[in-house]
């Protein structure tokens, strides 16, 4: 009676679509250890649980059509289903050919997944790390909105609660202003995966400055400069609204805005980088105004185009690394690459996982700034004495050159 005391809430189970099966292992393994750790790790009889995985067939027909089987119950629990809209590396047979799986496949999945359960889980979470259709957010013209549309498709199928990481608008969230939406910002593990991999861009003789690649990623890199106690610069983009380019009005100049950068390293902070075009020619613009190194930094990268332009970059002087997550699927020969780095967010999404099947709070997790300044402190780097030497050393060249 003891140990249902401490676990009152209802048995966890996890769904990881074959889209997301690496990091749902991952998130499994962690939340096992954390609660085995606690003395939490059983379930309503008390038992102790192995993994709370569940598992179940993708089936593909030969035509395309698809069909997923449950292999045990869900009934009283608490589900998670755990899917990646962006993984490509997935194929099938269909009409004799070998057919990559795209985002709207995975997104029947998760609704098979939900038909499947046939509404007998106590409570249903969907964790979609990159909220599918993020960039369809809003309507410009005669134009469909598909990301608000699957949204609340998944509301009426009775999901309880969306968990996402980093959307490109979390004002999408007022699509369902009755259902749960969590978006979480892995800021804190980017910063500690850059630290550790490049500390002598924080010493003292070292000038960092955080480059927001264009408007929409401004907050995140103003956000990125006050935790780290660094400068923020801006690129906006002009385009040509004349004409249309593969969907978008395209690109005609990047301007900057923001102090002379010359001789400074530099970090570009942004939500995912897609083909690479807007990074490469930000970083091509910073390197005209004599930028020293030039990192990029992203919750998402897709790699749209493959590795060769990237490669190409890295071997020009352009680009020094490009920084990511294991949130959405990175083929090996890329995760391989000199110049890429992956942080790994399946023990902060466990935690997540952990808190909200138990009804604990998550306020705190979701709160990375004082976390990100205890690991800066800890590792002797103080980000409010570096703002207040780069001020004062500032003032006096300023005054020097008055007095010239």
């Amino acid at each position: 009676m003891s140990k249902l005391k401490r676990n009152p809430n209802a048995d966890l189970g996890i769904i990881a679509l074959k889209s997301s099966s690496e990091l749902g292992s991952l998130v499994d393994k962690a939340i096992v250890e954390s609660r085995r750790a606690r003395g939490e790790n059983f379930n309503r009889a008390g038992e102790d649980v192995p993994s709370y995985l569940i598992s179940l067939e993708e089936t593909r027909f030969a035509n395309g059509e698809g069909k997923i089987r449950l292999s045990e119950t869900v009934r009283g629990k608490n589900i998670y289903i755990l899917a990646d809209v962006s993984n490509y590396g997935i194929t099938y047979r269909m009409y004799g050919k070998e057919v990559n799986m795209g985002p709207d496949e995975h997104l029947q999945d998760i609704k098979r997944v939900l038909s499947a359960m046939n509404g007998r889980a106590k409570k249903v979470t969907v964790v979609m790390p990159l909220l599918y259709a993020s960039r369809q957010h809003k309507k410009k013209s005669r134009e469909s909105l598909d990301c608000a549309m699957a949204l609340q498709d998944l509301e009426e199928l009775g999901v309880d609660e969306i968990v996402t990481f980093d959307a490109h608008d979390p004002t999408i969230q007022n699509a369902i202003p009755l259902v749960s939406f969590l978006n979480i910002y892995p800021t804190l593990d980017i910063l500690k995966h850059f630290l550790n991999s490049e500390k002598w861009l924080f010493r003292p003789d070292e000038k960092l400055v955080v480059i927001s690649p264009d408007t929409g990623a401004m907050d995140r890199a103003i956000y990125y400069a006050n935790v780290l106690g660094l400068e923020v610069g801006l690129f906006y983009k002009r385009r040509d609204h004349s004409r249309i380019v593969n969907g978008k009005n395209p690109i005609v100049q990047h301007e900057y805005i923001g102090r002379d950068i010359k001789g400074m390293n530099v970090l570009i902070v942004d939500d995912m980088i897609a083909s690479g075009g807007s990074v490469f020619d930000v970083a091509s613009e910073l390197k005209v105004r004599g930028a020293k190194s030039i990192y990029v930094a992203s919750t998402f990268a897709f790699f749209t185009e493959g590795r060769e332009k990237f490669d190409e970059k890295y071997r020009d002087g352009i680009i020094d690394g490009v920084f990511s997550t294991n949130l959405n699927y990175v083929p090996q020969e890329l995760i391989d690459a000199e110049w890429f780095s992956q942080a790994d967010l399946s023990t902060y999404l466990a935690m997540f996982v952990d808190n909200l099947a138990q009804e604990k709070s998550v306020s705190k997790l979701l709160d990375a700034t004082q976390g990100i300044r205890s690991f800066l402190l800890a590792n002797g780097f103080d980000p409010d004495a570096r703002m207040r030497d780069e001020a004062l050393k500032e003032g006096v060249e300023n005054i020097a050159k008055k007095k010239q």
